[in-house]
């Protein structure tokens, strides 16, 4: 008599566990997430306005980076290379980390170059940075006041 053999009675079939449809899942939801994550982009033009708010009391001393319009940077009244920034501020501040860093930037320097400035100073160590604006001023004024 012939004896047919059944998938359960041999037990190294069923051990294998069939993950198509995970990897179909998995893919589908890679798909939903590429065709919707840059509709989560905002492209809205963005006038910034100046503060009206009673300015923060300043340190006695503060230790002032100033972002040119031609990109330059200077330290205090002092022009410095963007290399020379890190020795530069440890230099004005003494070594203290902690110490808060005021930067100014003119208004016609483009916001990628201030987030680079602001990236180079987190690289150095310095996580206290404040921005400085004009205080009160109407909007379309002119830029270049002292702070």
């Amino acid at each position: 008599m012939i004896h047919l053999r059944h998938a359960d009675e041999n037990p190294h079939e069923a051990s294998e566990i069939n993950v198509t449809p995970f990897i179909d899942v998995m893919l589908v939801l890679l798909v939903i997430f590429m065709v919707t994550a840059p509709l989560t982009t905002v492209n809205v033009p963005v006038d910034l306005p100046s503060s009206t708010e009673k300015p923060a009391p300043r340190p006695d001393d503060p230790v002032f980076l100033t972002v040119k319009a031609d990109h330059g940077l200077a330290l205090g009244e002092d022009d410095i290379a963007a290399d020379a920034m890190p020795a530069a501020l440890a230099t004005a501040t003494k070594g203290n980390k902690d110490e808060r860093i005021f930067l100014r930037a003119d208004r016609t320097v483009d916001y990628g170059t201030l987030m680079g400035v602001m990236d180079r100073l987190r690289a150095a160590g310095y996580l206290k940075v404040a921005l400085v604006n004009l205080q009160g001023q109407e909007e379309g004024g002119a830029a270049g006041g002292t702070p």
